[in-house]
């Protein structure tokens, strides 16, 4: 069987040991050191581990007293959500600069489809390449990624080349890739489908292929379709963005960065046009305006003002965007700077985030 096109371009990124690599980014004298997430108490489990504590066989979900039988000189840590919660909000931040179709699985992983993508790359692997450079150099944490046609085969990829990685698998390659691929690899596949499988005489991809629907049907029950499926590279199921949006925004980033301020409200003038465009199209006010600033080190800034009124216009908004840029002294030269209304008139209609050309 060929697939043919069009393919979907996804990317599903993972972060590498989430919680325990933020601990160790939180406590620099962690670093290098096994330790567990969860508390070390005799009657807990290990939530996370980080790679160094997993080289002795330590893993989530193991009671404490065998991670600690496993790695006597383990440090056990507190967990720590509400930094998980606020890194991860970083995180898919960076995600939407390149995509509105980004589907959170949990704090540390989702899936982006970046077909159609804000920066216009057609690389879906130079594109997971720096959102994962992004997250480093803002973030100080490691990601790996996964690319791929569909999410099943992007998020098999993505464990690949852990930790710091990524491994992308073309069209032309899936079929080979599957058929090779250790059923115990195949996302979804548990300990004890893999046990049955295994006394089926099915140990690779291509082993589950020689079985018809009707048989993996009968051996499965519903699961039976979708192991046929997937193992011939249909996988259908799109990318279900879940964020709440409640903003619509303009923003630009420059080939070279500014510092000049005059030259700031030129380039804002531009973006504050395509906005009023924006928000007369779509029948939006909004009262709350904000400025964006992203600066040439990569730090971030954003500057707010709420009126009374609902503004549409740039008549009416761009006097409060030029006293938001005037309102402090500029901490360094600037790469990009955006515009986003909130506090809309209605919060039932989709988000519209506009991004510019950009100046590459």
């Amino acid at each position: 069987m060929e697939l043919k096109p069009p393919f979907r371009k996804i990317i599903h990124v993972d972060m590498d040991a989430y919680y325990a690599s933020v601990a160790q980014l939180d406590n620099p004298e962690l670093r290098g050191k096994p330790i567990a997430v969860g508390g070390g108490g005799d009657r807990g489990v290990v939530s996370a581990a980080s790679y160094e504590a997993r080289k002795f066989g330590v893993k989530s979900a193991m009671s404490n007293v065998l991670a600690k039988q496993k790695c006597p000189h383990i440090v056990f840590v507190k967990s720590d959500f509400s930094r998980y919660k606020k890194l991860s909000n970083q995180i898919r931040e960076i995600f939407y600069e390149y995509t509105d179709l980004v589907e959170p699985l949990s704090l540390d992983e989702a899936y982006l489809d970046v077909t159609e993508n804000k920066k216009g790359n057609p690389s879906a692997n130079d594109i997971a390449r720096e959102i994962r450079q992004r997250i480093y150099n803002e973030t100080g944490l490691t990601a790996s990624a996964g690319i791929s046609i569909n999410k099943f085969i992007a998020k098999v990829a993505s464990d690949i080349n852990k930790p710091n990685g990524q491994k992308t698998v073309h069209p032309d390659e899936v079929i080979q890739f599957l058929e090779e691929l250790p059923v115990n690899k195949f996302y979804g596949v548990g300990k004890v489908t893999a046990a049955k499988m295994y006394n089926l005489g099915i140990f690779v991809g291509n082993d589950l292929k020689q079985k018809s629907l009707t048989e993996l049907t009968k051996l499965f029950g519903k699961s039976g379709a979708h192991y046929y499926n997937i193992v011939r590279g249909i996988h259908n199921s799109k990318v279900k963005p879940n964020r709440i949006r409640k903003s619509i925004a303009a923003e630009r980033t420059f080939f070279e960065n500014i510092s000049s301020e005059i030259f700031m409200l030129e380039k804002l003038d531009k973006i504050a046009k395509e906005l009023e465009k924006r928000m007369i199209k779509s029948k939006t006010k909004g009262k709350t305006i904000t400025l964006k600033i992203k600066y040439s080190d990569f730090t971030q800034q954003t500057r707010s003002k709420t009126v009374s009124v609902f503004m549409q216009s740039k008549k009416e908004f761009f006097p409060l965007v030029k006293e938001l840029l005037y309102q402090e002294k500029l901490k360094n030269s600037v790469r990009l700077l955006g515009i986003s209304f909130s506090n809309l008139n209605t919060v039932k209609k989709e988000p519209v985030w506009i991004q510019l050309q950009l100046e590459f």
